[in-house]
């Protein structure tokens, strides 16, 4: 099947790791460019020069607020177009209500949901019909994961603003969607299960509440990502979609 993604041109940030990254290379092996963004510039750029000519890597924390005009301009003066955009954050800190501090809010709140919400705005102004927004969420829009507090706090609020967004952007063309990742086989989720003590009974646990009995790969998330940004997905949109193998259909 051919996704309709051949020289079309996306930023993709969070994209030196994890499921960004993973979607990154989706992308690319589909044909299109993307230009990537992590905090650490070595990382980054390394991370592009494995994706190969059609990738290009800039250093930018999310808070950064002239931040996301940067992205849209260097799409436009590396590729010459830009299509749409996924904004993937890495999680802020675990830890519960008791624990987690003011700063840690603070902090979180500017990279994880204000800076998203920045980059969705300048990202909708500079796109024309056919033109898509993603987030990457957490399937705690709909559940709370215990030990996240402060993503639980945060991810839900992004996925209502990113159905607003849906609504009032349909009229000219452009798509919003939300991928709601849970149990991927990520460094992060790696962390997650270690901080209960005991990482693989941890993970034995969860492999249990999940139909399929298995954590899900970057690539398979990388490869929904591909498609619901690309023009075979051209009717989908203020959908927030689990990338979960059925958890949530299961609850």
């Amino acid at each position: 099947m051919d996704l309709g993604l051949k020289d079309r041109v996306l930023v993709v940030t969070g994209a030196s790791r994890g499921l960004g990254n993973a979607s990154a290379r989706a992308l690319v092996a589909e044909g299109a460019k993307v230009v990537i963004t992590g905090r650490d510039e070595r990382t980054v750029l390394d991370a592009a020069a494995e994706l190969g000519p059609d990738a290009v890597g800039i250093a930018l924390d999310n808070a950064d607020p002239e931040g996301a005009e940067r992205l849209v301009n260097a799409a436009r003066a590396h590729f010459g177009r830009f299509d749409g955009v996924l904004i993937s954050v890495g999680g802020p800190p675990p830890g519960s209500a008791a624990d987690n501090t003011d700063e840690q809010w603070r902090a979180a709140f500017d990279s994880v949901f204000l800076g998203a919400v920045r980059t969705a705005r300048t990202a909708a102004a500079a796109l024309g019909e056919g033109g898509v927004i993603g987030f990457v969420l957490s399937s705690s829009v709909h559940e709370p994961v215990p030990g996240l507090t402060i993503s639980n706090g945060l991810r839900p609020g992004l996925a209502g603003f990113a159905k607003s967004l849906a609504d009032e952007l349909g009229p000219r063309g452009i798509r919003v969607v939300g991928l709601l990742p849970a149990r991927i086989d990520t460094d992060r989720v790696r962390e997650l299960d270690a901080l209960s003590g005991d990482a693989e009974a941890a993970r034995a646990a969860n492999e249990a509440r999940i139909p399929l009995r298995r954590y899900g790969t970057p690539e398979e998330f990388g490869r929904v990502a591909a498609f619901v940004l690309s023009p075979a997905a051209s009717y989908l949109t203020g959908v927030m979609l689990p990338v979960d193998g059925g958890t949530r259909r299961g609850f």
